[in-house]
């Protein structure tokens, strides 16, 4: 009864140590295991079983990308002006084995290599060139961090200077110069607006008075126009009314000639001419000899006339 229960104690026991060493590697992970103290493999994603007591897992590896914000370091440009400058670097494991063995300490050892760099690449650049030259030095720090840490299994992606502080005296410099450029800009800029409004000004102005000018001209052609028509229509009544008194003129000689007037009626009508030719001004007046005796005949009644009413 006593070897049942050894035996079913082992067999619990091998369980529990077969369970103890199934490891289920999560995704992004890596395992590096060692079998009596040296390196076996790396177990990637999925289901593992370690021999118990002969293996153990060394180091477990994360591969995402990661990212460490290195505190300011001390440098000193090629002016000697002394500056602190802060990195972040952005970077991935792609190499297990390497990132276990290759370096102690892997991000101090980066840390340490970073602030070497920057400090022999700012060394070589003057203050203006390092403020304005933030992709520059960027890219230069990671090529050779890159270059660095290969051995280690490191893949380093991306290097970024987070804050450039000079001293506080140049700090000051620089806004009092960023402050007077700034005022600059604005004066050009307002000069400019001031000029921009005085050309709309005077382009209005020349607008209004072509368009007044347009404008009287249109005025002076529709009056011209207007009075010659109305002379025309004048003209044409002035026409159509002497035509008119020519047409009953010759509809009245018509009218005449075929009643076959009278001597009488003619002598009548010549003796109105003659009174109308006699009221003129001129001094010589010829009269027919059809209308002499007439008029001798009209004298003597304009004589009787008058001496009638000086009797009276």
């Amino acid at each position: 009864m006593e070897f049942v229960w050894f035996l079913l104690g082992l067999v619990v026991l091998a369980l529990v140590v077969l369970v103890l060493n199934i490891k289920i590697v999560p995704q992004s992970k890596a395992y590096v295991i060692e079998r009596l103290g040296s390196y076996r493999e790396t177990w990637q994603t999925g289901l593992h079983v370690k021999i118990p007591f002969l293996e153990r897992v060394a180091k477990i590896v994360s591969l995402k990308e990661q990212v460490v914000d290195f505190p300011p370091q001390p440098v000193i440009t090629k002016d000697n002006v002394t500056m602190q400058i802060d990195t972040v670097v952005f970077y991935q494991i792609t190499d297990p084995k390497l990132y276990t063995y290759g370096v102690e300490r892997p991000i101090s050892a980066i840390e340490n290599l970073t602030a070497t760099t920057l400090r022999n690449i700012i060394g070589e650049l003057e203050l203006d060139h390092t403020l304005t030259s933030r992709d520059t030095i960027n890219t230069k720090i990671r090529g050779i961090l890159d270059e660095a840490t290969d051995p280690w299994g490191i893949k380093i992606n991306r290097v970024e200077l987070k804050n450039i502080l000079p001293p506080r005296e140049i700090q000051e410099a620089m806004e009092k110069q960023m402050k007077a450029e700034r005022e600059r800009r604005e004066a050009i800029l307002r000069a400019e607006g001031e000029k921009a409004s005085r050309v709309l000004v005077a382009e209005g102005l020349k607008e209004s008075q072509i368009l007044e000018a347009e404008a009287k001209k249109e005025a002076a052609i529709l009056n011209a126009e207007a009075i010659k028509e109305a002379k025309i229509r004048e003209s044409e009544g002035e026409a159509e009314a002497i035509l008119k008194v020519q047409q009953a003129y010759a509809q009245a000689i018509d009218l005449i000639n075929k009643s076959n007037p009278g001597e009488g009626y003619i002598a009548i009508k010549s003796l109105e001419a003659f009174e109308k030719a006699a009221d003129g001004k001129a001094t010589k007046i010829i009269i027919p000899s059809e209308i002499q005796s007439l008029a001798g005949l009209a004298t003597s009644l304009k004589e009787l006339v008058v001496d009638e009413k000086a009797a009276e």
